[in-house]
């Protein structure tokens, strides 16, 4: 075996160990610790690297390998080119605290495994900013779209204040209707 050869194949090991250690620490189940050692060798510590950057906790890392399995099978790709994605490296070394990153990471991941998903999301969100709600009114929308329900919350003080807030809703219920018809699905509106 070449000095290369050995090289390779003693960072091969050390990724390795250093994985298992990291899955002992989280209690990562046996799947999901296969699923992981089962990756290419790029792909193994591109993950290991964010998961310790980020301080993925166990659920982040098995919902982390299971949306890298499938966005790999749609793509194409390996999981190290999807982790050096621009999308996943702003997130993975931008600013703020780990555990904030490591829910936009998440985030990152769920769009890039339902891409049709996110610009229904987008397109809504753009709906909702030009509705232009004065402070003390919000529209909320569901978590993930799985519901098709909007929650409009109005904070009042008083009985002039509750008229302008349901004057201005009235004003704006073309646009409600819209938002509420594509939560529920229909694109087309």
């Amino acid at each position: 075996m070449s000095g290369n050869a050995k090289r390779a194949s003693t960072v091969e090991a050390s990724v390795e160990c250093q994985i298992r250690g990291l899955a002992a620490e989280r209690h990562l189940p046996a799947p999901h610790l296969e699923q992981w050692l089962g990756l290419d060798e790029p792909s193994r510590a591109s993950f290991l690297e964010i998961a310790r950057k980020l301080r993925l906790r166990t659920g982040q890392l098995l919902a982390a390998l299971d949306m890298l399995a499938e966005i790999a099978v749609r793509e194409r790709l390996d999981v190290a080119a999807i982790l050096s994605k621009p999308s996943v490296a702003r997130i993975v070394d931008g600013r703020g605290s780990a555990p904030a990153r490591a829910h936009e990471f998440i985030e990152e991941l769920r769009a890039l495994r339902f891409p049709r998903l996110r610009a229904a999301l987008d397109r809504i969100r753009t709906e909702v900013a030009a509705l232009k709600l004065p402070r003390g009114a919000r529209l909320v929308l569901p978590k993930q779209l799985g519901s098709d329900e909007l929650t409009i919350e109005l904070r009042v003080r008083s009985v002039a204040e509750l008229e302008k807030f349901i004057s201005m809703l009235g004003e704006r219920r073309a646009a409600l209707a819209r938002i509420v018809a594509m939560l529920g699905g229909d694109d087309d509106v």
